[in-house]
């Protein structure tokens, strides 16, 4: 007897749970695009050593479930965009990232607590291989791949964004 209400209970469960059979009488829905750029985003400047500034739009990673994501399954993303990921506290620590599940190449940028970049690493999409940061840092950069070579930036350059204390005037 316990055993048949307890299977009772569980097929109940397994009914309840189950997700809504599709209304017939509607248009199938539309596979949703793919979402490239997160709703929030937040203004970020680097200054070269040569004094040129160059702006970018960049997605904040500040919880773990943002991060643990990053920009894992996107196909592209605009040229002057990125994720910044901001982590807890305010210890610098050795970083690494890997590329599972992120099929664009990205510049991998590593930045210390007064926002100067202390190297940049090359993120090669859905390698398993751990990108690391030369030393302890604060946050972490992404933008698309070879975007730091165009522009010039470097090991040295200035970050500038509210979480270093140092954001630019637009």
């Amino acid at each position: 007897m316990k055993l048949s209400v307890l299977a009772g209970v569980l097929i109940l469960g397994l009914i309840c749970h189950a997700p809504a059979a599709p209304a017939m009488d509607k248009a199938p829905a539309k596979a949703p695009q793919e979402k490239t750029v997160a709703a929030k985003t937040e203004r970020l400047n680097i200054v070269t050593a040569d004094g040129k500034r160059h702006a970018f739009n960049v997605e904040i990673a500040a919880d773990k479930e943002t991060a643990m994501k990053g920009l894992m399954d996107r196909k592209s993303m605009p040229a002057d965009h990125g994720m910044l990921f901001v982590f807890p506290g305010q210890y610098e620590a050795p970083r690494g990232f890997w590329m599972k599940n992120t099929y664009i190449p990205l510049d991998i940028i590593f930045i210390a607590k007064d926002g100067k970049v202390r190297n940049i690493g090359k993120g090669v999409p859905e390698s398993l291989e751990t990108v690391e940061s030369d030393g302890p840092v604060m946050h972490v950069l992404e933008l698309n791949g070879g975007t730091a070579e165009m522009l010039g930036i470097k090991a040295g350059d200035k970050v500038h964004h509210g979480v270093f204390g140092n954001a630019l005037e637009p």
